[in-house]
């Protein structure tokens, strides 16, 4: 009789289906559900404007977090299988469960729902910005349960689908930035005016500017004078619009040596006063 050796037992115990099968459910169901992203992101492109591009990015995403679920539930199953499980029964028993848990779980339920009814409905799409109660921020995903918001600062809110009920999409329409020059008024207000001239010129040269125009003496003190500068930009590039008229603001007064007033703090001993 031949004798057993260990490396007899290895090739048993790798052979074995029990062993074997799961992971190869698992590498399966990883190789599909990463044609299935490749698929979704070749479809993103043939999206006709920008817009468009956004949308279907938005539907898909929902779309292949379900798909995921789905493969993960029919990986689990097949397992079942391998280690000889009725998942017949247990299916049924599933679905006598689920409507048990679909109780329990009512508030993920509506998440999902609502989910859907945020995209269908065209509340907001990946890559939009909006307003949700006091914040302010870039749609960066749209999830079966939640949706997540960055502001300019990198901050990310998230938000339980089923609590938006209410949002401003801005970046529907144009957008408009409006800057209150100040200038010390010991200046002759016709150079002041021919800079701030130079200045909305600069500014319709920027890229993502629709129009920019200069309205006028907006408010004058004892020492400042102050002019008006309104500039109409897309939504959602209306920060960065703001940032590059504040500096063409400062470049162009620095190049005719015309001081801007500033706060100052003099220090005496380590201490301000």
């Amino acid at each position: 009789m031949k004798e057993i050796t260990i490396f007899d037992n290895i090739v048993v115990f790798l052979t074995n289906v029990k062993v074997y099968g799961p992971v190869l459910v698992i590498i399966i169901a990883y190789f599909v559900y990463t044609l299935f992203r490749l698929a979704i992101r070749k479809i993103i492109v043939f999206g006709k404007t920008e817009v468009d591009k956004k949308r279907v990015k938005t539907v898909l995403k929902l779309f292949e977090n379900l798909v995921m679920y789905i493969i993960i539930i029919i990986a689990f199953l097949v397992i079942l299988e391998i280690y000889g499980y009725d998942t017949r029964a247990l299916i049924t028993s599933l679905g006598l469960l689920g409507a048990v848990l679909g109780l329990g779980f009512q508030d993920t339920i509506k998440d999902f729902i609502n989910g859907i009814g945020l995209i269908m409905d065209n509340y907001f799409i990946v890559g939009d910005t909006v307003t949700y109660n006091d914040f302010t921020g870039e749609v960066i995903s749209i999830g079966l349960r939640s949706t997540k918001l960055r502001n300019y600062e990198g901050k990310v809110y998230t938000i339980a689908n089923r609590n938006i009920t209410e949002v401003i999409n801005l970046s529907i329409g144009e957008a408009t930035v409006s800057v209150d020059v100040p200038v010390l008024n010991n200046y002759k207000i016709e150079k002041l005016e021919s800079v701030v001239n130079d200045i909305v010129n600069d500014i319709k040269k920027l890229p993502s500017v629709i129009n920019s125009s200069y309205l006028g003496v907006s408010e004058l003190d004892k020492e400042t004078i102050k002019f008006l500068i309104n500039t109409n930009c897309k939504q959602d590039d209306k920060w960065q619009v703001k940032r590059d008229v504040l500096k063409i603001v400062k470049i162009n007064f620095d190049k005719n040596k015309i001081l801007l007033p500033y706060t100052k703090v003099e220090v005496i001993n380590g201490k301000k006063v």
